[in-house]
Parts: C-alpha cells; sequence; structure tokens
C-alpha cells in the first residue's frame, strides 16, 4: 500500500486527488493540509511514502515545506512530488533543489498522476534526467555556484558517470559510454548518490550542476 500525504490550499483540487487516489487499489490518502506547516505535521505524524505538495501556500510554502522535509531524518523515506500551475519554471528548479523527487503540472492525465506516485514511492526520480538537465540549465546559469560539498568523496570513475547522468544519459547509455556494464553503472551511480547524499536521481544532476562539475553549456558527452 502506498500512502500519500496531499498539501493545496485549494479544498477543490485536494478532493480531486483524494478520489483518483482512492478509487486506485494500492492507494490510500493519509492526510490533508492546506498549508505547509500542516503539511509538515501531518508528514511527521503519518510517515507517508509520498508527499503531493502545492509550490504556493500560505503559512510555509511548498519548497520551504520540501527543504524541511528532505532535512528531517524520520522523514528520509516520504518522497515529495511538487504540484505546479506552471511547468517548467523556477519554482520547479527551488523545489528540486530544495530535495524534491519531481514534479507533476495539476491539470495532468489522471494515469499520469497515477504512475508518477508509483514512480515516487519506489525512490526513483519523477523527471527523466534529460528533463533535469534541461530545467536546470534555464535557471543555474543565473546564479552563483554552490560548494562542492562531497563532490571531492567520489572517486574518479563516480564522477564521470555523475557527469554523465548531469547530461542525461541513462544507465545504459553511461555504460555504453565508458564500456562498462550496465550493473555496473548503476552500481557507480548508487555510491555517488550516497556519498553526496543525494535522495534519488534528480538530486544527483543538481548536485552536479550547483557543485560546478558540469556546467549548463556544457555539450553532451559523445558515446
Amino acid at each position: 500500500m502506498i500512502r500519500v500525504l496531499l498539501v493545496d490550499d485549494q479544498p477543490l483540487i485536494r478532493a480531486g486527488f483524494r478520489a483518483l487516489l482512492e478509487a486506485e487499489e494500492g492507494l490510500a490518502v493519509v492526510g490533508e493540509a492546506s498549508d505547509g506547516a500542516r503539511g509538515l505535521a501531518l508528514a511527521r505524524e503519518h510517515l507517508p511514502d509520498v508527499a503531493l505538495i502545492d509550490v504556493q501556500m500560505p503559512v510555509m510554502d511548498g519548497i520551504e515545506t520540501t527543504r524541511r522535509i528532505a532535512a528531517d531524518p524520520l522523514l528520509s523515506g516520504v518522497r515529495v512530488i511538487i504540484l505546479t500551475n506552471y511547468g517548467l519554471d523556477e519554482y520547479v528548479y527551488e523545489a528540486l533543489c530544495a530535495g524534491a523527487t519531481g514534479f507533476l503540472v495539476k491539470d495532468t492525465d489522471p494515469a499520469d498522476l497515477l504512475h508518477g506516485i508509483q514512480v515516487a514511492a519506489r525512490g526513483d526520480a519523477l523527471l527523466s534526467p534529460a528533463i533535469t538537465r534541461r530545467l536546470i540549465g534555464e535557471f543555474v546559469s543565473h546564479r552563483p555556484r554552490a560548494a562542492a560539498t562531497g563532490m571531492d568523496r567520489l572517486t574518479e570513475r563516480e564522477r564521470e558517470v555523475t557527469a554523465l547522468a548531469a547530461h542525461g544519459l541513462s544507465n545504459d547509455e553511461i555504460a555504453a559510454c565508458l564500456v562498462i556494464s550496465p550493473a555496473t553503472a548503476k552500481t557507480h551511480v548508487s555510491r555517488a548518490m550516497i556519498k553526496l547524499h543525494a535522495r534519488d536521481r534528480a538530486q544527483l544532476v543538481v548536485l552536479a550542476y550547483r557543485s560546478g562539475l558540469v556546467g549548463p553549456g556544457d555539450g553532451r558527452p559523445a558515446g
């Protein structure tokens, strides 16, 4: 059973999502909140698998709520999906940097919403690396580089696979590029995520750009 928390200041949106989710076998809504502060409290109370969180809310917005969930060891198993009306925008970029697993627009197809929740609950990023790269590339060039926290802990091979992941390559494509097996590529990606404390692949891509390991103007590696 996938346990879902709804955090949105619009009652109609919450009611619609609740009706959709509760009609689906294997999903259960464990709580609703109309602002981020209440959502954070309910996350700590119910420990959901996935939290659907609106970006713009009173009291505490979705980005700060996501940041606090990501920083709380008690909530390490909670995957945040950001809900937005605007698609690829700076709110989504900030949410990914704060620790969100991915995002969905509010008018997304119901089947895509259900699929997204299942993907997030598995611990996978709800964004393809290529989309993550395009999103970050739109905004990171306007901001100063962050300190390369933890990047020096990576081996040379781990830095290579992290850079390739940031360029949008899948594990199979990384394997082909480096002439290694897909399983080995996956292992290197997983180890890099652990060392960098990345919650998922989307976070790994964010860190690669913010640290300066890759830049928005870099070309995609051949391979």
